[in-house]
């Protein structure tokens, strides 16, 4: 395998909308440029870059994948992303190690849901941006053009430009007009991809010379020299318009549109040219910021210690030095992991994004976040799950490696004393929770282990337990992420659970004040049990948890008795009075009782403490609370009413709205138990383009005709327990 310079190499990822054709068109740029033998399909699973069972099985892509193709003395990193919106935060995480996004587009649908989205995480990355109408070869692409490009200018601007025309008629889809060197390719429909120079057909000779002078023209604005000889000439050299267009593109001043079928492999090497002269090189990037690594190791290991080398700016009191580093092979090594898979043969698998310097096979780097160090042993490139053996990578160049011992995704290694950080992309927080059961002793031996390797490839992914229900929580983005990652455990881990909806942790609590008398008296021969104490409960402010307040004078009960009755008295409320909730936010004061100098002990104590709070609770207006949530919600601003609306009958109270280009930020407090199915909700009223996030704020009242129908399908009723 060649050893590719920064020079050499584009970077791309491939985005779009769900079933825009991203993993067929990968494979048909493979085999284009021969590095497979034949067209790879998603349906039989023959797609290079579909290998795991369950995309196979649900014929959808739902993790990055990375393959390569050398084209011209080129070397064309491809990665795979997702594009349905429970997974698409794996495009967002594949940003941050390209150079240019891929944003393929279904040419009969047009702009959809997470074209735009993608289209944002790539403004915030700054990443130039290549537009392919796809599936050219429907029916109905055709005539769905026109409809398709003036969309995109609407919604993206006049940047938005083609850079080719689709030569189609009544055949169906036969090539494209380079709208730069003013050629038509022409293709075969047995599918080698591999176009042939011929005629520009007569009747698209006119629209192909205004398409040219369009480009031209757009190309010249704001770069004086090309205008005098736009106006000079009437048109730019060829020469001088590949290199403006280069820089345009790289500038982020035209969005190129060009056309192609992955499914009959046409127009792909044209791509693969197009890639090649107009995509940035690593070595065309920006300096790329990270921070010094001046701070201890914290809880998530994202930390360490050691000097910046490089040129700094101060961040501002008590920010962290920010240090830039040149995608240059002089630079001391520095590589970023952007994705961990766990392949069931060669283990956990890192793949890492070269920012500086050169890797070899067999380099011992240092990582900064863990302070370990780490062998990079059979370093290699990959092809989809097959891996590539190298000897050595340059700056710029994605990479993989298999069993390093505590790297994980989002860390940064290098070469010691030359330590930095690079800022792992932030994701959204999951925004659905499912309650998870291992379905037998066995299973739930292995649970925990098998779920923490699944996190370690999805960083979205959450396992914990509920430190009040004892539940086991798995969240995710979605239902459908969470069944995957259920569907994963039983296909890779032999691991069987069944999932439910988790159980709304409510509390209860007082309204009022009241006073109770506890006496546990028991005689059965020989020494027996006395224990006699009066309380006072009063009310609490929300959040004010329990207070106990010894207010026992002349020795009504011995000193050593009185922390046995506060046990007492919080056992029986975390077992609740209402329906079997903890009780929350009270004070109990103890200003009497009486004891006996042989039959009392700490045993009839606690008891007695337990009757007493149970006889206040009778008398204190007893309520039921539940967890409110602070929730976000983002969508495009022609949904806000119908959000809005949703949010009231779901009990919400909303904060604030706020417009946020053509997006809408709605922000309110809404009841956890209406929030657990809102993700499948809020995708069917935005078509899936809506998205939210929500944290626990506080617990507040709830509705006595909610908390009556609470109370009455409360699985266990709460008894009053007397040991007798």
């Amino acid at each position: 395998m060649k050893s590719y310079q920064g020079s050499e190499i584009r970077n791309v990822a491939v985005v779009g909308h769900a079933h825009s054709g991203k993993t067929t068109l990968i494979s048909a740029l493979l085999h284009a440029a021969k590095m497979t033998p034949k067209l790879g399909y998603v349906e039989d699973g023959s797609a290079v870059t579909a290998y795991d069972e369950e995309e196979i099985s649900r014929r959808t892509t739902m993790q990055n994948a990375v393959a390569f193709a050398e084209w011209n003395g080129v070397k064309v990193n491809l990665v795979d992303t997702p594009g349905f919106h429970m997974f698409v935060h794996e495009a967002k995480a594949a940003m941050l190690p390209v150079e240019a996004a891929l944003i393929v587009i279904n040419a009969p649908c047009g702009v959809e849901a997470m074209t735009d989205r993608v289209w944002k995480y790539a403004d915030e990355f700054n990443l130039p941006r290549v537009v392919v109408l796809n599936q050219m070869d429907h029916p109905r692409a055709a005539t769905a053009v026109e409809p398709a490009l003036e969309a995109l200018r609407s919604r993206y601007g006049r940047q938005v430009i083609p850079v080719q025309l689709p030569i189609a008629n009544s055949k169906g889809f036969e090539g494209v007009i380079d709208l730069v060197t003013m050629e038509a390719f022409y293709y075969s429909p047995n599918g080698d991809g591999q176009g042939k120079i011929g005629e520009i057909p007569g009747d698209m000779r006119a629209p192909a010379k205004a398409a040219h002078e369009a480009l031209v023209e757009l190309v010249a604005e704001g770069k004086d020299e090309l205008m005098e000889e736009f106006f000079a000439e009437g048109t730019i050299a060829e020469q001088h318009l590949i290199t403006a267009l280069h820089e345009a593109i790289r500038e982020d001043r035209i969005f190129p549109v060009l056309f192609s079928s992955g499914l009959t492999n046409i127009a792909t090497d044209h791509l693969l040219d197009f890639l090649k002269v107009y995509a940035p090189a690593p070595i065309e990037r920006t300096p790329v910021a990270a921070r010094a690594v001046l701070t201890p190791v914290s809880a998530n290991g994202h930390a360490g210690n050691g000097p910046a080398t490089q040129e700094t700016t101060a961040g501002g009191e008590g920010s962290p030095e920010i240090v830039m580093r040149k995608v240059d092979d002089r630079e001391p090594v520095s590589l970023y992991a952007f994705k961990t898979m766990t392949d069931p043969f060669a283990g956990r698998i890192t793949f890492f994004k070269i920012f500086s310097g050169i890797v070899k096979n067999d380099a011992t780097i240092t990582n900064y976040a863990r302070r370990g160090v780490e062998k990079l042993a059979h370093l290699s490139i990959m092809q989809g799950n097959s891996a590539v053996p190298v000897t050595e990578l340059h700056a710029g160049d994605l990479g993989a490696v298999a069993k390093l011992r505590d790297t994980l995704t989002g860390d940064t290694l290098g070469d010691k004393g030359h330590e930095i950080f690079f800022e792992p992309v932030a994701l959204p927080e999951p925004a659905m929770t499912y309650a998870i059961e291992p379905k037998t002793r066995a299973d739930e031996d292995k649970l925990a282990p098998a779920v923490h390797k699944l996190m370690e490839e999805d960083l979205l992914v959450r396992f914990f337990r509920d430190p009040q229900t004892n539940e086991f929580l798995i969240a995710g983005a979605g239902q459908p992420h969470i069944e995957a990652i259920v569907s994963k455990l039983r296909r890779r881990y032999h691991t069987e659970v069944t999932l439910k909806a988790p159980k709304v942790p409510y509390r209860e609590t007082i309204r009022g004040r009241a006073e109770g008398h506890g006496r546990h008296k028991k005689q059965t021969g020989g020494h027996g049990q006395f224990g006699d104490c009066k309380i006072r409960m009063e009310p609490l402010q929300r959040g004010g948890g329990f207070e106990f307040v010894n207010d026992i004078f002349g020795g009504a009960i011995p000193r050593n008795f009185i922390p046995a009755v506060e046990k007492g008295i919080q056992e029986a409320a975390a077992r609740g009075y209402l329906a079997g909730y903890p009780v929350v936010d009270f004070r109990v004061t103890l200003h009497d009782g009486a004891y006996h100098d042989v039959d009392s002990n700490e045993l009839s104590f606690k008891l007695a403490g337990r009757l007493a709070f149970r006889k206040c609770m009778e008398q204190a207006k007893p309520a039921l609370l539940e967890p409110i949530m602070r929730v976000e919600i983002e969508a495009p601003e022609e949904f806000a009413g119908s959000l809005m609306g949703d949010l009231n009958q779901r009990r919400g109270r909303v904060q604030g709205m706020e417009g946020r280009g053509s997006m809408t930020s709605i922000r309110a407090e809404v009841p956890m138990a209406e929030m657990l199915s809102y993700g499948s909700s809020l995708t069917a009223m935005t078509q899936g383009r809506g998205s939210f996030h929500m944290e626990m704020d506080h617990y507040d009242l709830v509705p006595q005709p909610i908390a009556d129908k609470i109370v009455a399908n409360a699985k266990r009723p709460v008894q009053e327990e007397e040991d007798e």
